[in-house]
């Protein structure tokens, strides 16, 4: 059963549309990767998608026992304080939020340091977040995510800054949430080529919308135009 369906969605923000016609399923397990130019209305959709703004139009239903906050969510670096004077075990924790409220529980505290030892940032549990590099940021972010969620994570070019070995683990990092603990992954991605060695699916927005397998973009016209 799909855990996400988009029915002719509109998106847009401060009554101006950016994207219409939107239709696309996303299923247990999948690992849909969203590209296209900049400005096409990526991060415009995803925001969508986490209720952080209403549609414009048409509808976006939450199937196979999945609720609206029950998704994980890790924005785009530039968006991010990464001077925030907090310990890395308090960010994690506070991605408990969305369903503890102000008061943490003795088992938010153990998903907390559980994700943090499933994305190895637990040796970094007691520093302060902005002591730690690029990557080790990305990783505690991901664990506040994952904290979240274990249905759904929705990621905002997650290795953009990143350098070359950084950006392939945590490209193996998400692969592994996918495949091993059967999270769904929605990426935005800016890197297509990357993006494609991982993707089950695509969504292709900009003046033409795509959405299929990623061997049906591999051979449309449309991924015989960007894919190098």
């Amino acid at each position: 059963m799909a855990q996400i369906i988009c029915k002719n969605l509109i998106v847009g923000y401060e009554g101006q549309v950016v994207r219409d016609n939107i239709n696309f399923v996303v299923n247990k397990g999948d690992y849909l990767c969203i590209v296209g130019e900049n400005g096409s209305g990526k991060t415009t959709l995803m925001k969508t998608l986490l209720s952080l703004q209403k549609p414009m139009g048409g509808e976006i239903i939450f199937g196979d026992g999945l609720n609206a906050n029950e998704i994980g969510y890790l924005p785009q670096q530039s968006t991010i304080k990464r001077d925030f004077p907090a310990t890395n075990f308090e960010i994690v924790l506070s991605g408990n939020l969305g369903h503890s409220g102000f008061f943490y529980s003795k088992d938010d505290k153990e998903l907390a340091l559980k994700a943090m030892k499933r994305l190895h940032v637990d040796q970094f549990k007691d520093r302060c977040f902005r002591e730690l590099s690029g990557g080790q940021q990305q990783r505690v972010l991901l664990a506040r995510a994952l904290c979240a969620t274990q249905k759904v994570l929705l990621l905002d070019e997650p290795v953009s800054g990143l350098d070359p070995k950084v950006t392939a683990e945590m490209y193996e990092l998400v692969k592994e949430l996918n495949q091993n603990d059967n999270i769904t992954i929605i990426m935005i991605s800016h890197d297509l080529n990357d993006a494609l060695k991982y993707a089950t699916h695509i969504l292709h927005v900009g003046s033409v919308v795509f959405f299929g397998t990623k061997n049906d973009y591999l051979n449309s016209e449309l991924g015989k135009q960007f894919v190098s």
